[in-house]
């Protein structure tokens, strides 16, 4: 069932979305050659505990998954997609990483993710990662009164494709509220002019997935979290929750530039 937020539920939304802004910009900031991504998810946490927040992430369970998920961040390193469990390992230079991010706040969720590069970057992993970011400015942009999921998944996918790479089938975006997975969905990919109308109230989250090889193929890794390419190419993972209002889209997770 698709619910329609109220523009007080949408500010109280707004409210948990800075959170994970601030949560991501801090983890951001403290990712470095030598950091580990349990380094990395322990200030997550940190960033939740100082705003009376809780993690949608920590104890989630959905029926892929063979345990619940043991951290406030999914933290994927190159050739990961999304969903990469943090672990012991340290980041080393060149590395590309997406920081995936989730709040509960008074009874309503946020949910946002990054890419960025540590130390020396790859000029591949800057386009990829360029290229994400233009795929959700353009989603972001078709989320108006009048369009359908279908614009969204329309415009993420045409940045994607024209750039030349893959875009993962069965994972993308979705709607949001009191809980971080709502209907509907929201993919990567579509048909314009199909799908649900776009409605004022609706909030989804928007999250283009880019695989630098061009294939669409992936396999879960042994934690049976982790999303992998299939042909060993970096991967790159962007996302904001946007709210559908009379005036336009409005991002309910934006954070501080790097």
């Amino acid at each position: 069932m698709v619910e329609l937020k109220t523009d007080a539920s949408i500010d109280a939304m707004h409210a948990a979305g800075q959170v994970v802004g601030r949560a991501l910009s801090a983890v951001r900031k403290a990712a470095g050659v030598g950091v580990s991504l349990l380094d990395l998810d322990e200030v997550a946490r940190e960033v939740l505990r100082a705003a009376g927040a809780s993690s949608p992430f920590l104890g989630y369970r959905p029926s892929f998954a063979p345990t619940p998920f043991p951290a406030v961040i999914c933290a994927s390193v190159n050739d990961a997609i999304v969903h990469g469990v943090p672990t012991g390992y340290r980041l080393r230079d060149g590395d590309l990483v997406s920081i995936d991010c989730g709040a509960l706040l008074d009874g309503w969720a946020g949910d946002s993710a990054i890419s960025f590069t540590v130390g020396r970057p790859r000029p591949a992993d800057v386009r990829l990662i360029d290229t994400a970011e233009r795929a959700l400015a353009a989603g972001i942009e078709a989320a108006v009164v009048g369009n359908r999921i279908g614009d969204i998944a329309h415009a993420v996918g045409r940045v994607c494709r024209a750039a030349g790479y893959g875009v993962p089938q069965d994972f993308g975006g979705h709607g949001i509220g009191r809980r971080m997975h709502e209907d509907p969905g929201v993919p990567n990919e579509g048909r314009p002019g199909r799908g649900l109308p776009l409605r004022p109230g609706l909030v989804l989250a928007i999250e283009p997935m880019l695989i630098a090889g061009g294939r669409d193929d992936y396999h879960p890794a042994p934690d049976g979290w982790t999303l992998r390419t299939n042909d060993g190419s970096r991967a790159a993972h962007v996302e904001h929750t946007v709210a559908i209002t009379e005036s336009g889209p409005r991002i309910l997770t934006a954070r501080e530039t790097a």
